[in-house]
């Protein structure tokens, strides 16, 4: 009773055929003496009939047959009455008269039902999560993301990259998040990490003299349980020699055609937009800017002169800004209500209120009303005229005597009602290169410069004189690829020059014996005529993600973890036993 065909393959053309199939029980219909199966596997549904006449053996084990029941089934193929036909499936013409059928294996009452996509809680789905897989959403999910790492691999091999694994046991170095931790039964004491990411390994391949690396990598990061989150997940690593930033970035660009046109058929732009850091900020209030609608964010700093509202006189005073956003035709469907819901918004994001008017009147006579309004008394005008904004427009502003505030702020404000509105159309991809990062940001807490990505950045070449003077200025050779308001990618040119990495080390206060101990082996490699090098490291959860229109990669990885970096199916983490304890000189204190 081995298959012939899959539960996808069955055509009108191959009428006639006796064929076996193999699968589970997707749904089970009696209809007077009659029984419809619909039989499935991970290519499709088929319809199996046993007729009214069947043998009684061939009956009995009909009646036994339940929803997830593995079953081996002989029949012949037969076209289905034209009032019959099924357009929705793929074998919709065709059905099988069955006239044997061996169970395999049974299956208990399912916790829950296996459909076209569970509605099951996701804590009961990733606790059952081989049955959810079972389902066609998840297949399909999984087999997207597997045709992306095919596609992927093909590209790459094609222009000459060689695929090189890097160690899954490292030394733990500090680059972010916390490192977990592998305790060595050899060596007591000691400890391997597990790696946030190949970096270091991959510069120092550059060194081997492999100028072209790639590696579908497992990267892990011991960070609190927020958002979307997973402990392990898997980036696309690239790094290349004798390259520039825009060696880099066209090398994506490329990749990422191919991969959508294989995978999705869908054509991309040869070439990406390209957006500075600081006008990001400035037009979006954000880095990972959602550009599937426009309503770009204005500079509001004109209204602290024309009318008389304190808060805006004080945040320009104060060195801030005042950001104003223009929502077109929407100031009649926003009540106080949801503008407050709006207001909570950009409360998270540090701001002190949302101010807020509405433009009613004529297209050539514009009024104001309601929210800050009454503090631009007769100069509608010169507001609507300054801001683009008609009859029937909501305007929002943040100000702030911090300018990042004030940006950030109503960059969320912005980016909610993308969605609210229904403003981002889905199955369109707006991929943009966000580049020019600043090199170092200010560290509050404690009181010094940390590096805004990693410490093996190249500063951009105007900047080297400066850089122990002015650190806040310096901008890096840093480059993010942003798809449908995600960063999807992050990369950067790296330091090639010894001294100028300790150069680095010592502004974010790493001594020279720390970055020793620390980055040794990578320091002492780069003695050795080290290349000037470049990479990338596309995330490849969040790009399948995106592909197959999800907003969770939950929905992309085979077996997650829940949002508390708990694995529902299998209890992990677990405790382990006392031995294996004394065995690698732990001791557990409560």
């Amino acid at each position: 009773m081995k298959r012939t065909h899959t539960c996808g393959d069955l055509r009108k053309s191959d009428t006639g055929k006796t064929v076996i199939l193999n699968g589970w029980i997707h749904r089970k219909r009696d209809h007077g003496g009659i029984s419809f199966i619909n039989l499935r596997d991970r290519y499709g549904l088929t319809q199996v009939v046993v007729d009214s006449d069947a043998a009684a053996e061939l009956s009995a084990t009909t009646a036994e047959l339940k929803m997830e029941y593995c079953i081996a089934l002989e029949g012949v193929v037969r076209a289905r009455p034209d009032t019959m036909v099924n357009p929705d499936m793929a074998t919709g013409e065709i059905e099988v008269a069955a006239s044997k059928i061996v169970i395999l294996s049974v299956s208990d009452t399912l916790p829950f039902m296996i459909d076209e996509k569970s509605n099951a809680n996701e804590d009961l789905r990733l606790k059952y999560r081989y049955l959810d897989l079972r389902s066609a959403h998840m297949q399909n999910h999984i087999a997207l993301r597997s045709k992306v790492a095919f596609a992927t691999r093909q590209y790459l091999t094609d222009r000459g990259f060689f695929e090189i694994e890097t160690p899954t046991f490292i030394a733990s170095t500090p680059e972010g998040a916390r490192d977990y931790l592998v305790p060595s039964r050899l060596y007591a004491g000691k400890f391997y990490a597990l790696p946030q990411s190949p970096q270091l390994y991959k510069q120092i391949l550059m060194v081997s003299g492999f100028d072209k690396y790639f590696q579908i990598a497992r990267c892990y990061r011991d960070e609190d349980a927020r958002g979307d989150r997973q402990p392990e997940f898997t980036q696309i690593d690239i790094e290349m020699s004798f390259v520039g930033r825009d060696d880099v970035l066209s090398l994506i660009e490329g990749m990422m055609g191919h991969i959508f046109k294989e995978t999705l058929k869908v054509q991309l732009p040869a070439v990406f937009r390209r957006i500075s850091y600081d006008d990001a900020i400035e037009l979006y209030g954000t880095d990972k800017p959602e550009l599937r609608f426009e309503m770009q964010m204005q500079d509001g700093a004109f209204l602290a002169d024309l009318g008389t509202f304190q808060a805006f006189k004080d945040a320009i005073q104060g060195g801030g800004k005042v950001k104003a956003l223009v929502v077109p035709g929407v100031a009649e469907k926003y009540s106080r209500k949801l503008i407050e819901e709006l207001e909570s918004t950009a409360k998270i994001y540090k701001a002190k209120g949302l101010g807020w008017m509405k433009v009613s009147g004529a297209e050539k006579a514009p009024a104001l009303e309601g929210g800050i309004s009454k503090f631009f008394e007769g100069k509608a005008e010169s507001v609507c005229d300054t801001l683009g904004a008609k009859p029937g427009d909501l305007l929002l502003f943040v100000a702030d005597s911090k300018a990042k505030i004030a940006c950030t702020a109503l960059g969320a404000v912005r980016t909610r009602l993308g969605k609210d509105l229904g403003l981002c159309e889905e199955g369109r991809f707006e991929f943009a290169w966000i580049v020019d990062f600043p090199m170092f940001e200010w560290n509050e807490d404690e009181n010094k410069w940390d590096t805004a990505h990693h410490m093996f950045t190249w500063p951009q070449d105007k900047y080297h004189a400066t850089l122990e003077s002015d650190p806040g200025s310096v901008k890096g050779d840093l480059y993010d690829l942003v798809l449908n308001g995600y960063e999807l990618a992050s990369g950067s040119i790296r330091i090639h020059d010894p001294e100028l990495q300790k150069r680095i080390f010592k502004i974010v206060g790493f001594s020279e014996e720390e970055g020793q101990k620390k980055f040794g082996f990578l320091t002492e490699a780069f003695k050795y005529g080290a290349p000037p090098h470049g990479g990338i490291a596309p995330g490849l959860d969040r790009l399948v993600m995106l592909m197959a229109g999800e907003t969770s990669i939950k929905e992309v990885i085979a077996f997650p973890k829940n949002s508390f970096a708990i694995s529902p199916m299998d209890d992990c983490p677990s405790e382990v036993d006392q031995k294996q304890l004394d065995e690698l000189h732990l001791k557990i204190v409560k």
